[in-house]
């Protein structure tokens, strides 16, 4: 019997992309097997055909995208190229032509995900992102089918690696947040703009999907709050440690009667949480299900090979589907429409170190201010003296973002308040 073979356009040959091209040569021999097809890269679309003339065979590399769309050949479609244009673009005019997609974008799909998933329902095609979140670690599979029969109520997770390694330094060897940065970036883990990844929007991304999966309800990026870790400092992080906590940025999002909730931000954590021992570049995923009650993925966050792993296990599963007719079964599971909560209706635990005026009565003017404001304080330790004045570090229970934010205003114009130097939340576990 003729063997089948499916033809694929690259689109990009970047990090991601050499990972992806890579794997495929290396499992070309055993494809048929593991699919039923062979799996042939047939075209990859470059800028520069010259950069890549000593890797790649002349006649596979093309500038021409039109090209490609036109060749009927051509099965599948890998963007690998990141950004919002013109991917959009190739993504949806490949899909009008019927063929079937595979994406690494984050960017994307957290902001036209839904609209590029509608256009592959209607053309009976697969749109396929599981690198799109948290590289080489399955999640939007698991997400979709392994987990389905569970009402999900949390997905929250270290999903930006280049914050936990920065965050894993400043905690294991006492760097300063500038210092942490320089050697991420010396080392590669952090771009030379590291701005999406330090200010979380990277996270934010992520966790767009995450949620718009989890939840089955549309969220897109600029839904959710995004704070980034430049302003933590080792002192935060050992004061973190005696309240038996460790920081990290995390991306949180919850479900409740009232809506949903999508955040990141740094948090304080417990210590015995699973998500307090990921470190380095490592990510991890942390999902409460009804039934399944807590699981948790954990793995290589990027990278061109665990990146390019998840790429071409989507590739594979277009393949599949394509040799049994059953190309687009799961497509955008997004059937409800959930309201989406303004961040000011959350409610955290927060932890707040601040600089007073070291005289008498200030501990109980603060505390009397909290509380005419409805927070309630669980700690209250006064960690050292410098002259006059005295640091404070004082952790809330459980309170509405807006109530917190109402006292703080009014506690910044209090003329024995010299110093409001840190506001990080507190993640309470659910009872």
């Amino acid at each position: 019997m003729e063997q089948i073979v499916r033809k694929i356009a690259l689109l990009g040959m970047g990090t991601v992309g050499s990972g992806v091209y890579q794997i495929i040569e290396q499992q070309k021999a055993e494809m048929p097997d593991k699919i039923g097809a062979e799996l042939e890269i047939a075209k990859v679309l470059v800028r520069n055909k010259a950069k890549y003339a000593d890797r790649i065979p002349a006649e596979k590399l093309t500038d021409d995208w039109q090209s490609i769309l036109a060749d009927e050949s051509i099965d599948i479609v890998v963007e690998v190229m990141g950004g919002i244009e013109p991917a959009f673009t190739y993504i949806r005019e490949a899909l009008t032509k019927g063929k079937h997609v595979v994406t690494a974008n984050k960017d994307l799909m957290a902001v036209h995900g839904h609209v590029l998933l509608e256009e592959a329902k209607a053309h009976g095609c697969d749109l396929l992102f599981e690198a799109a979140v948290a590289g080489g670690i399955p999640i939007i599979r698991p997400l979709k089918q392994c987990l389905a029969g569970n009402n999900i109520t949390e997905v929250m997770g270290i999903i930006n690696g280049t914050t936990n390694f920065i965050l894993t330094k400043m905690t294991e060897e006492g760097m300063e947040f500038s210092d942490a940065l320089a050697l991420a970036t010396e080392l590669g883990y952090a771009e030379a703009d590291p701005t999406a990844d330090i200010e979380g929007h990277d996270a934010g991304r992520k966790l767009a999907i995450l949620a718009s999966i989890a939840f089955h309800t549309p969220v897109t990026f600029q839904d959710v709050y995004t704070e980034g870790i430049s302003q933590i400092t080792s002192k935060d992080i050992r004061y973190a440690h005696e309240l038996g906590c460790e920081i990290k940025l995390l991306g949180i999002a919850k479900q409740a009667e009232d809506g949903i909730e999508v955040r990141v931000h740094p948090t304080m954590i417990p210590q015995n949480h699973p998500l307090a021992k990921i470190n380095d570049s490592f990510n991890a995923v942390f999902v409460h299900g009804d039934a399944v009650d807590d699981a948790m993925f954990y793995g290589r966050g990027a990278g061109s090979l665990p990146t390019g792993s998840a790429v071409v296990g989507d590739i594979m599963d277009a393949a599949r589907n394509m040799l049994y007719h059953c190309n687009g079964r799961i497509g955008c599971s997004c059937y409800k429409n959930i309201p989406i909560k303004d961040m000011k209706e959350t409610k955290s635990s927060y932890y707040v170190r601040m600089m007073l005026e070291d005289r008498a009565g200030t501990l109980a003017a603060l505390a009397g201010l909290f509380g005419s404001n409805n927070v309630s304080i669980s700690k209250l330790l006064q960690k050292a003296k410098h002259g006059d004045t005295a640091e404070v570090v004082i952790v809330t229970y459980d309170v509405a973002e807006n109530k917190f934010m109402d006292s703080m205003t009014v506690i910044r114009s209090m003329s024995m308040v010299k110093e409001i130097s840190s506001i990080i939340r507190v993640y309470q576990p659910e009872e």
